[in-house]
């Protein structure tokens, strides 16, 4: 069974050539080689390398290095500005680099007041569809705004980062981690609309293998059809709740889905939403 992880970030070791802008929870480092020795001790074939804006912000530099090392190993993606002079031109010169699969927005970092008249967005979604590339959206507590935003531009591919549902950094896990659920099954109406199940084991108030997050994922599943969900683990975020290995067992050893689900979600569904697999 080809297995990709829909979303896993890599990053160097803070340094005055490449400065974090932020700090992300996980690891000091975790480097390209990192990742894919982590991928290759629990067999998985390839995955979608998001840039992690937290540090990087919409410096994608590091990511292309990584390919150019991993070759066929990771699709990239990285965010955009939106307030950028110029948004279809950085999507435009984004996706003509080896390796680029998509871009990203960041809804959770825009002004409390914006709205689905937004010009950068409608640029940066508008390029998307131009370049043939899908749009993935951070969009915890903005899901109002991204279904507005999807369904202005029918044309674009927009792919729902972690469920669309707040995720955890550290422990405590919420108490309510699906209180969001409601909105984001809404979003299925929507053709253009796929979501990433990634980081979904850090909403679990159960041990491995997790067994209380298979209830609301099925509701997800049943929604956007399993041709529009996609498995990830949001490695490295996840490392204060559980092992690698752990985020993509917990998807093999469950009797909740068919072999055919399975296949569907942990790396077919992918590799037609985003027309890459490991090795292309």
């Amino acid at each position: 069974m080809l297995t990709i992880d829909c979303q896993v970030h890599a990053y160097e070791r803070d340094h005055p050539g490449r400065p974090w802008a932020g700090t992300l929870v996980g690891p000091s480092e975790v480097s390209g080689d990192d990742m894919v020795a982590a991928m290759d001790a629990v067999g998985v074939d390839g995955a979608l390398l998001v840039s992690p804006h937290r540090m990087y912000r919409f410096d994608g530099s590091y990511a292309l290095e990584v390919y150019a090392q991993h070759p066929g190993r990771f699709g990239l993606i990285k965010p955009i500005d939106p307030a950028a002079s110029d948004v279809g031109g950085e999507v435009a010169r984004w996706a003509a680099n080896p390796g680029v699969v998509g871009a990203r927005m960041m809804l959770t970092h825009l002004e409390p007041d914006a709205t689905a008249d937004h010009p950068g967005l409608n640029q940066i979604l508008a390029a998307g569809a131009a370049n043939d590339i899908p749009i993935n959206v951070m969009c915890w507590r903005n899901l109002d705004l991204v279904t507005e935003l999807a369904r202005r531009h029918p044309n674009t591919r927009v792919v729902i980062d972690h469920l669309g549902i707040p995720q955890p950094f550290q422990p405590p896990r919420p108490e309510e981690p699906f209180e969001d659920l409601p909105a984001v099954l809404d979003m299925a109406e929507l053709d253009n609309v796929a979501v990433k199940v990634s980081g979904a084991c850090t909403l679990s108030r159960e041990p491995f293998p997790y067994e209380d997050i298979w209830e609301p994922l099925g509701q997800i599943f049943r929604a956007f059809g399993f041709e529009r969900c996609m498995w990830g683990t949001d490695w490295t975020r996840a490392v204060e709740f559980l092992t690698y290995e752990q985020g993509v067992e917990a998807f093999r050893v469950t009797d909740q889905l068919t072999e055919s689900e399975r296949a569907a979600l942990m790396g077919g569904s992918l590799a037609q939403i985003y027309s890459w697999t490991p090795g292309s």
